[in-house]
């Protein structure tokens, strides 16, 4: 073979020999791509739903049942204060025990827990409703029998310069009070206030005289 030949044969296999090679990758195709987002998205909220649970199972769920047997125990007893008040209002104001208030709410099945808890808690530190000889009575603000004492009481807070009281106070310790009311016909007065609750005053006929413009 030529000389020149066999050189450049030579020259060309070390260029060869010296220059690096380069392998090219596949790309990845896209399927392979979105499977793999998938399953970590899978994974991800697969880890995020146990803790949800561990969650709930740990705090959360229990706080909520916490709650509602809370929640339970104090409708409870705003049923029997709301009883007690509606039945003194009636006339009904002699004392019931708590078995008598239970049977006539229909909460004759309320736990031992919970019976130990109104006699010992909610209902003697209720400042609605008073213990007398160990059972239970509504306790208003004012303990009113009929419309002389109801005149009475108007006619004292009128010579104190007390001013007058609240027909909602009124209602809730007189029984029948709207029937009172009416008897006692103009030797009371009524005002409004702004936020349209009235108010009961002695109508003092002594004090009712002309004066000259």
């Amino acid at each position: 073979m030529d000389p020149s030949l066999l050189r450049e044969r030579e020259l060309f296999k070390k260029r060869a020999l010296s220059t690096p090679a380069v392998e090219k990758r596949p790309a990845p195709s896209s399927d392979s791509s979105s499977s793999k987002k998938k399953k970590a998205k899978v994974e991800q909220s697969g880890s995020s739903g146990s803790k949800q649970s561990t969650d709930h199972s740990n705090g959360s769920f229990n706080l909520k049942a916490l709650s509602g047997g809370s929640g339970y125990k104090f409708g409870v007893l705003a049923k029997i204060v709301n009883y007690m008040k509606t039945r003194h209002q009636r006339g009904d104001t002699h004392p019931l025990t708590l078995e008598e208030i239970l049977d006539e709410t229909q909460h004759l099945d309320i736990g031992l827990k919970q019976k130990q808890w109104l006699m010992s808690e909610a209902l003697v530190n209720n400042p609605k409703i008073e213990v007398v000889d160990g059972k239970y009575a509504f306790k208003p603000k004012y303990n009113l029998k009929d419309k002389k004492a109801l005149l009475r009481l108007l006619d004292k807070h009128d010579q104190r310069g007390l001013g007058g009281i609240l027909l909602e106070d009124i209602e809730e310790g007189l029984p029948n009070a709207q029937k009172a009311i009416k008897a006692l016909g103009d030797q009371i007065i009524f005002v409004n206030r702004p936020d349209k609750k009235k108010i009961l005053f002695y109508n003092d006929k002594s004090c009712q005289f002309t004066v000259d413009e």
